[in-house]
Parts: C-alpha cells; structure tokens; sequence
C-alpha cells in the first residue's frame, strides 16, 4: 500500500487505545508501520533493477525481527538522549519497555499485510524462498480505506480533546469497518477468480484480478494460457464481466530467452513479474524484445514496467 495508508494504519492502532500503554507509543507505531520500505533505497540503482529488490527481504521473517528490535532500541536511546538534554516534555508517559517493544512488532507486521492485500505481491519468505504472495484484493491506493482511517483518528482525537464520551470509541469502530471492508474484498476476489476460471475455455496458466480505483466491487481480470492472452472486466453487483479480449499468444522467439538473461535490466523485471508479456518489433532496423507485465499496461504506468531488449541477428 502507498506509505500514507500505512502510517494512518500505525496511528489507528495507537487511537484504538494502545498508545496510552507507553510513552513514545504514537510516533513507534507510525515508524514501525513504514520502516520496512527502507528497501526504497534500491531506486537509486535507477532502472528496472530495484524491481528485483523491492518488498523483499525488508519484508521477510528476518527483518520482521531485526526491524522493530532496531526502532526499539532507537526509541529508547531518543527517550534517554532527550532526558539526559531536559528536553523531555512533561506530558510524555514513562517508557515501558515490553509494550514499546510489542508496539514495535505489531506496527511493523501491519506493513506486510498491508502489502499482500494488493496485486503487487510481496516476496512473505525472502531470503529463504523468493516466491511472491498476492491478495489481489485492494487498490494499492484505497480511498475507502483511507476514508475510514481519517475518520476514525480525527473523531477519535475530536472527543479525546473536547474530554466527551469514550475517545476511542470512533477508531476501534474504523478499525472493524475496515477489517470486514477487507474480507469482503477477499471474497470479491475469490468469486471473480473462479467466475473467470468457469469462463476462459482453455483453463488459465495464470490468473490474477486486478482491483481497481474506487470500484471496489470490481475486478479487472487478467489470464494467460499456452494459446492465448486475455482481459475483462468483472463486477461482483452483475456478477457477470463486459469488455472481454482475447488476443493469440505468439511463439516466443527463441533469442530472447539468451538476450534477456544477459540483460541486468530484463532479468531483474523477469525476476520481478507475475504475468510477464514478450512482444518482438523491430525499432531502428535491429529486432527488440518489448517486456512489459499484463497488470501494469495501463497507459498511465506502461512506460515504468517495460524493458527494451536488442536481439541478435537470427542466423542465416
């Protein structure tokens, strides 16, 4: 999900109550909820080749263990430093350690989940397997869920500061609208997958449903099989899809096996995609391999998911 969501996340579970449990619990639980995309840094290698890098081992097992030790320990150093300083404010509650530390753990297990709800995926077991996960259920930007978590921290922080009624009250009731938002959502998916398992002829190789902007009750249904390449849109209030396309898969030219291993580029974005799509043309006389993913073809984002690849002469 994008990095607001997740903190709105850190500071909702804070809301429901929890943040009066320690002192610095607001800003650990919004750190945590953020901190295992410092894999972003990998965009610096400019690129395709942070594709291969990003939602992986930052957000693996072993980081889901190291992180929030490390935030731990930067907090409560923070809270000495700042003692040690006078600068610590009087209305901070006193640090206790154990339910820092379990703030910790749970801010930053939210970002994984988080993660897997959309259709990007995330690599859940990295470094140990580099296989991706997807919930292909929510929008990677959901402005519902956004809704909700706005909602329910500024009424939530409304009564907390006019001293009215239960000041949690508003969160914890965001926070169960959301929760049954998303299994909804999971149980769109499941129908829409097996909706279009029943409909595609030849029994899909691939499949995946794309959520979309603000239409949470649709799917965009994308599938691949050995014969050919096909989309549509579902929707669960007709429970029926429009738009379908079909379109002859290709034989794969056999040089671009070879070409695109020898790519850094494209073996990272292979490396990378679910739903991979080979097209070969010729651009300025020399035959280029088009590499792009079937859930980023969207005019809008095609151009941040598609390699170029020069092929070798075919042999006389």
């Amino acid at each position: 999900m994008d990095n607001l969501t997740h903190s709105l996340v850190g500071a909702l579970i804070g809301q429901m109550g929890l943040k009066r449990k320690t002192g610095l619990a607001m800003p650990t639980l919004i750190i945590a909820a953020n901190i295992p995309d410092i894999d972003v840094v990998a965009t610096l290698l400019g690129g395709h080749q942070h594709l291969a890098i990003r939602r992986g081992i930052t957000h693996g097992p072993i980081a889901m263990v190291v992180l929030p030790l490390l935030l731990w320990a930067a907090m409560l150093w923070f809270d000495r430093w700042q003692t040690r300083r006078g600068k610590r404010p009087d209305k901070r509650l006193p640090i206790h350690k154990g339910w820092l530390l379990a703030l910790a753990y749970l801010g930053c297990l939210s970002h994984p989940l988080f993660d897997w709800f959309n259709s990007y995926g995330i690599r859940l077991l990295e470094p140990f397997s580099s296989q991706w996960f997807y919930g292909d259920s929510i929008f990677i930007i959901d402005v519902w869920i956004l809704a909700g978590l706005i909602a329910g921290i500024w009424l939530s922080k409304r009564r907390e500061n006019n001293g009215t009624g239960n000041p949690f009250g508003p969160s914890r009731i965001a926070a169960s609208t959301i929760v049954v938002y998303i299994c909804a959502n999971l149980a769109i998916t499941s129908v829409a997958e097996q909706y279009a398992s029943n409909k595609v002829y030849r029994k899909p190789s691939f499949i995946a449903a794309n959520p979309v902007p603000v239409a949470f009750w649709q799917r965009e249904m994308l599938w691949q099989n050995e014969f050919e390449i096909g989309s549509a849109l579902f929707s669960f209030l007709t429970f029926g899809w429009t738009g379908e396309k079909r379109v002859a898969r290709e034989p794969l030219d056999e040089r671009v096996g070879e070409a695109t291993a020898a790519d850094p580029e494209a073996d990272a974005f292979i490396f990378w995609s679910r739903m991979e799509l080979v097209t070969v043309k010729e651009i300025n006389g020399v035959d280029t391999a088009i590499v792009t993913d079937q859930r980023f073809t969207n005019p809008w984002v095609v151009d941040r998911f598609t390699v170029k690849v020069p092929l070798p002469k075919k042999a006389p």
